[in-house]
């Protein structure tokens, strides 16, 4: 199977709309998926995700780093990667921020040669997080908002001042009614025109954020 990241062709996009990092990741219809909160791999730290529609992998994170809170990779289900994922380090600023790059490189180098495709900053008092998309070719998306509750174990990602969430994640449940599976296997939804890779990665931090 190709990679995600090989087969994605550009497309024109207009300001104001959500930024297709992988086209094929966006679907015209809302998909449903479920994320399995350990990898795959023994000793290893990270997530599977699954399509429910097919039961395919759709995503796998395979953790086994010692520096696994300060820097990640989302892959395809080949293996390939689509994003890395970096905590950004706090000197004098009191605030906790990541920056997600496309594909896999030398993650100092990308800060040097490479612009983010976002960066995401922890709101200060708050179970929120602001969404920053950076420019590209001279067109700058709409940002994203996160907010979540650990108490009701959910997560919900808005796009820019929308009342309506494109993305959210929550416990999820079995087949027999208001069965709650475990606490590592989670619903993730993605309304029609969101990249699911964003989605995932969004995810990803806010359950990195303290």
């Amino acid at each position: 199977m190709k990679a995600v990241e090989d087969r994605a062709g550009g497309g024109e996009r207009k300001g104001g709309l959500p930024r297709e990092v992988f086209p094929l990741l966006c679907s015209p219809a809302p998909v449903r998926l479920t994320v399995w909160c350990k990898s795959l791999l023994f000793n290893s730290h990270g997530y599977t995700v699954y399509d429910d529609a097919d039961g395919r992998m759709v995503f796998r994170v395979d953790n086994y780093a010692h520096n696994r809170k300060q820097e990640t990779v989302l892959m395809d289900r080949a293996g390939h990667v689509l994003l890395t994922i970096r905590r950004c380090r706090k000197i004098l600023n009191l605030t906790e921020s990541w920056e997600a790059y496309k594909g896999d490189k030398d993650v100092q180098r990308m800060v040097r040669e490479q612009r983010p495709l976002f960066k995401a900053t922890k709101d200060l008092g708050s179970h929120s997080c602001t969404i920053s998309m950076f420019p590209e070719d001279g067109v700058k998306p709409l940002g994203y908002r996160m907010s979540w509750s650990r108490e009701k174990e959910w997560s919900k990602i808005y796009q820019a001042a929308a009342t309506s969430p494109v993305a959210e994640i929550s416990r999820k449940y079995g087949s027999m009614p208001m069965k709650l599976l475990d606490k590592d296997v989670l619903a993730l939804r993605v309304q029609p025109g969101m990249d699911q890779a964003l989605a995932m990665a969004m995810i990803m931090i806010t359950n990195s954020m303290r």
